[in-house]
């Protein structure tokens, strides 16, 4: 019972589909109250009896009255957009309700007027009251529930009335009628269910489509934004470029490309892990969003690099003074975790100043300009110009021949004499590496080390010169081996394995051997310092801090590290004289040193009289050309002959 009354129920939980409903009824709405009309004046006139107006005019004309007023309000309120959800069921329920009273109101009205008519009026009265019901249930087809109760309602007053009036002979007639509801009934139960899931599909369509496009903003973001910092990536910027690019109305000194690269970024991974490089890098976009007009765009390019598209009159000036900030921003100490990071910036900057200055030639322009500042000490802004192109070639050209320079043997590792300050004996060789047998003639070190190190290829050129120096020096006796270590190596973790894997291989001493690390690096990094220093004593190995004087290292970073020997610049011997400002400088250093239990290390001791401040100031070794420049392994091996110091075969010192 309750599922037949479910079949009758009017369901308005669906608001879209309630929508539909209301959209399809109000083409069909007019259509069906004027068919009601014509036949109500159709059987109004066949019937019409002056002397009965309440049934043949007054009836029929107040049924006419709500048909036309209600066809008129349809027709009206055709668009379900002018009403809200609540309003439209409210609507929909009071249809349902009309519609049986409508139907009851014409049947009753029918029923009331049929015993007044001849046989002919009868025949037609029966006809139109048919026509309307069938016209009623097929118009109201999309509101299936309202549909049924009509054509029941119809159907079964029918029946009722017409299987007994006029002695049955209408009985066929209503029976037919009922077989025709019926079919009309299972019709529109089946159009009501094919509509619903009509609207069903295409909501569902809809919202696939929304999916997708949502998806597809969503690849489109992905695709042109940096997921860490949210800004546009490489690709938006030459995306944006490009768009410039199609553009034939930029003015000169219109359009500006700021290159920014962060000094001191991968130490910082190195050091606190990517955790906290990721941390940074959020800290940096925004504030060097902060300071980008409304007019810029600012793109994250790469890991530590950035780059800012300017368009403003004067856009170079602009451009310049934007950097400038940024530059002074990016300085700014960051604290991650308990950490305080700080990073530096190199940047460069390029405008079209020049009818060549199209807008990618602009960001090739600004990123030459930021790799000049980066071989210029870094920290820095610099404007393009014409003549960094040619250093940058060069640069770029030293780069490849690095490494095929390695793989064809070009390389080799020289050898300078440290000597005991007090007896002249050489007791340690310092390990330099060199390129004699480039093609296109031997470079000096200068020129290329910078090079390796910013392209990360001085760590192969490290370690070759680790393990050809242990082979070579490791036959010389106990002398000691000294080994400059670069910081790009330093920060790198496998270092202390790779070291013990060199020694291993040659079976080197780790007692015999001493790395060099600058006072720059120690200074900037000091918590990795501290790791290797003892990770490296722990072996047996020395540290030396390099470059000594050069820097602002305190008292307490000396006693704190354990360094075993300290290596004065040859910087502090300029103006070394007795009785001099240099001299006491210098003396100073040696007694603080020697206060820690430190050695202490000269170098670049170029004259005897230096050697003899040196050694009367408690220097315990000494270095530089009055002992011998920088030398091939055979001639370094013939002055220790010289000196007396016990050399094994020729033949093992090639080993």
């Amino acid at each position: 019972m309750r599922a037949l009354l479910d079949f009758f129920r009017l369901d308005t939980s669906d608001a879209e589909l309630s929508r539909a409903q209301f959209r399809s009824i109000s083409m069909h709405l007019p259509l069906l109250y004027a068919i009601l009309v014509c036949n109500a004046l159709a059987i109004a006139v066949i019937f019409f009896d002056s002397g009965k107006l309440l049934k043949t005019l007054a009836t029929p004309a107040v049924i006419c009255g709500i048909a036309i007023s209600r066809g008129v309000w349809w027709w009206r309120s055709g668009d379900p957009a002018a009403f809200s959800d609540s309003e439209i069921r409210l609507h929909l329920r009071r249809t349902g309700v009309l519609g049986v009273v409508m139907t009851l109101a014409f049947e009753g009205w029918c029923i009331w007027v049929y015993n007044d008519g001849d046989a002919y009026a009868r025949g037609s009265l029966t006809f139109f009251l048919g026509l309307t019901g069938v016209s009623t249930v097929f118009c109201l087809m999309t509101l299936g529930a309202v549909a049924m109760r009509v054509a029941v309602v119809c159907t079964f007053s029918f029946i009722f009335y017409f299987s007994w009036v006029d002695n049955g002979q209408m009985l066929t007639q209503a029976i037919v009628l009922c077989l025709v509801s019926a079919g009309m009934v299972v019709v529109v139960h089946r159009h009501n269910l094919s509509f619903a899931e009509l609207i069903r599909s295409q909501r569902t369509l809809r919202m696939r489509q929304h999916e997708t496009e949502k998806l597809s903003e969503e690849n489109r973001r992905i695709a042109f934004s940096d997921p860490l910092s949210g800004l546009p990536n490489r690709r938006e910027l030459l995306a944006r470029l490009d768009r410039l690019e199609g553009r034939a109305d930029l003015q000169p000194d219109s359009l500006a490309v700021v290159f920014i690269d962060l000094d001191g970024f991968k130490a910082v991974n190195d050091e606190h892990g990517h955790q906290a490089g990721d941390a940074l890098i959020r800290s940096v976009c925004l504030r060097l969003s902060q300071h980008c007009p409304a007019n810029a765009t600012l793109a994250r390019v790469g890991g530590d690099e950035f780059a800012v598209v300017l368009e403003a009159p004067d856009a170079q000036a602009t451009a310049i003074s934007l950097a400038r900030a940024m530059l002074e921003e990016i300085a700014l100490p960051v604290l991650v975790d308990r950490h305080v990071l700080q990073v530096g910036g190199s940047i460069g900057v390029a405008a079209n100043v020049d009818p060549d200055g199209r807008p990618r030639e602009l960001l090739r322009r600004a990123d030459t300009a930021m790799y000049h500042v980066k071989t210029k000490g870094k920290g820095q802004v610099a404007i393009y110009d014409a003549g960094f192109d040619e250093g940058r070639l060069r640069r770029l050209e030293i780069e490849a021949q690095i490494g095929s320079g390695l793989n064809r043997g070009e390389f080799d590792v020289y050898y300078q004499p440290i000597v005991d300050a007090a007896t002249g004996e050489i007791v340690s060789a310092e390990a330099l590496l060199r390129w004699p047998r480039r093609p296109e003639g031997p470079l000096p070190p200068d020129e290329f080390i910078d090079i390796a190190e910013a392209t990360g290829q001085i760590h192969p050129l490290g370690l070759f010169v680790l393990e050809r120096a242990c082979r070579e020096i490791g036959p010389l006796g106990d002398l000691l081996l000294s080994v400059n270590v670069s910081p790009a190596q330093f920060r790198d973790p496998a270092f202390e394995r790779q070291v013990m894997h060199v020694l291993e291989q040659t079976r080197f001493p780790p007692q015999r051997l001493q790395f060099e690390i600058t006072e720059g690096y120690l200074l900037a990094n000091p918590e990795r310092v501290v790791s290797a220093v003892e990770a490296f004593k722990a072996q047996g190995m020395s540290v030396a801090l390099d470059d000594f004087g050069t820097g602002f290292t305190s008292i307490h970073y000396l006693r704190s590290y354990g360094f075993s020997h300290i290596k004065l610049d040859k910087s502090l011997l300029a103006g070394l004289a007795p009785g001099s400002k240099a001299t006491l400088l210098v003396t100073g250093a040696i007694t603080l040193a020697r206060g820690l239990d430190m050695a202490v290390i000269a170098e670049g001791v170029e004259s005897e009289a230096q050697a003899a401040i040196l050694r009367d100031a408690g220097c315990h070794e000494l270095q530089g050309f009055l002992f011998g420049r920088p030398m091939p392994l055979d001639q370094f091996a013939q002055v220790c002959r010289a000196a007396g110091r016990s050399v094994s075969e020729e033949r093992r010192l090639r080993a």
